[in-house]
């Protein structure tokens, strides 16, 4: 018997669970199959989720206490009402998510890095805390938009590269953030090196070519961690599916800097999501991760609703990630806060309207759709695609199966979900998405 799930492009149900039980039986039909077959299985999950961003924690930390509390149990607990998030991503230092730029080192040439401190991220840091205490099996992700302005070429928060002078300094700088970090209570599972590093326009930002990430790995950030025995997992790339992923096909090729390396990290803002799997194939023991994807201020529900789950937690899935990432957690109705020049109609997946009132965005949903109900741990399986049904199946560690299902084509689709000689029969319709669980 399966329980199904439904969101509509026309937002008439939203991640609605439906009355209707499915059961599987043997009765025949035409109708087209998606088959599960449990015995295919492929990359194991680390979690669904977000970007928090400075800008999240701080509309976030304006609800009051009892509001506060009932959009993080929402958000990150495990009861009826959650959608369960497992993953998140954070900026080392900020985003252009944040108010105005920051380093944990700024002003003065400090290559000892005397001067670190933590602080500015503080409501960042606390809402971690919180949220911990609600999932301490939640997986975190560091990624820097930017080194400290006085170790770049240009000694500005925007664009500049990396000085080959303080490469030693930059990877003690990763190297002190997990460690202080950690005495927090938080452990930073994965670091990137450079959010978007062929991108030097955003504020903040930093250039990073291929051969220069693979050098910082091979001669500073691996045997910086390697010394202080860290096992947080070192990340590649961090940016669009374009280019036939030769950036990283570039880094994983130095046999030095490999060992080192866990992965690759992936947008979609160019490209195609099966550069993914170009990258996996290229060093199939390297793990592949989608790490951002936003939805715009001005964009359609529907349209985003469709074209994410097709791309994003679908697409990915299918090309071994073991993330499936939105960007931004949350926002002021107005898109803020940002930096100067910083995305000004990047649109969290909660809207923070005043201290009593949040709301739901289609990010929300894109990834409720599989958060709520494909844990870390979980596997993905076989399915075959059908016609316009764009769709991934995983198994749980409990041993329940998950299909997630978007009608891509432009009418209702009836069709049947397969397994082991029985099936049930059920219908979409254009653009809306369905999530089974038997």
């Amino acid at each position: 018997m399966s329980i199904f799930w439904l969101t509509q492009g026309n937002q008439s149900v939203k991640l609605g669970k439906q009355n209707t039980f499915l059961q599987f039986n043997n009765t025949a039909n035409n109708y087209p199959s998606i088959d599960v077959e449990e015995s295919q299985t492929f990359q194991t999950v680390d979690g669904f989720g977000y970007t928090l961003t400075g800008g999240s924690a701080q509309v976030i930390n304006t609800l009051n206490a009892t509001k506060k509390a009932e959009l993080l149990q929402e958000l990150f607990g495990t009861n009826a009402n959650s959608i369960s998030i497992s993953y998140l991503r954070i900026s080392i230092g900020a985003s252009d998510l944040n108010e105005s730029p920051f380093t944990y080192n700024d002003g003065a040439v400090d290559p000892t890095l005397a001067n670190f401190s933590l602080a500015p991220d503080a409501a960042v840091i606390a809402l971690l805390k919180e949220i911990l205490f609600i999932n301490p099996n939640i997986k975190i992700m560091g990624s820097p938009w930017t080194a400290p302005s006085w170790m770049k070429t240009n000694n500005s928060y925007i664009g500049g590269s990396l000085q080959t002078q303080y490469y030693q300094a930059y990877a003690n700088y990763f190297v002190k953030y997990i460690q202080k970090m950690k005495l927090e209570g938080i452990t930073v599972n994965a670091i990137t090196i450079q959010n978007e590093p062929e991108y030097g326009g955003n504020n903040p930002s930093m250039l990073m070519t291929a051969v220069e990430q693979t050098n910082f790995i091979k001669n500073n950030l691996g045997p910086a961690f390697q010394s202080a025995n860290l096992n947080t997992k070192i990340v590649i790339f961090d940016h669009n599916c374009d280019n036939a992923g030769i950036y990283p096909i570039n880094v994983l090729s130095d046999a030095t800097a490999l060992p080192f390396i866990d992965g690759s990290a992936f947008h979609l803002y160019g490209g195609d999501i099966s550069t993914m799997s170009t990258v996996h194939n290229f060093r199939p023991t390297k793990n592949v991760y989608f790490t951002e994807q936003w939805t715009s201020g001005d964009g359609a529900f529907d349209v985003d609703l469709k074209w994410n789950i097709k791309n994003v937690v679908i697409g990915s899935m299918r090309n071994w990630s073991k993330t499936a990432l939105q960007w931004n957690l949350a926002s002021d109705p107005t898109f803020n806060p940002h930096t100067s020049g910083g995305c000004d109609k990047c649109k969290g997946a909660i809207t923070v309207s005043d201290a009593n009132t949040f709301s739901r965005n289609v990010a929300y949903y894109i990834i409720a759709h599989a958060s709520k109900f494909v844990p870390a741990g979980s596997v993905r399986i076989g399915s075959n695609q059908v016609s316009s049904l764009n769709n991934v199946a995983f198994k749980t560690p409990a041993g329940k199966k998950v299909l997630v299902v978007v009608n891509d084509g432009t009418a209702t689709q009836i069709f049947k979900i397969s397994q082991n000689g029985k099936w049930v029969t059920t219908a979409l319709d254009s653009g809306s998405v369905g999530t089974y669980v038997w």
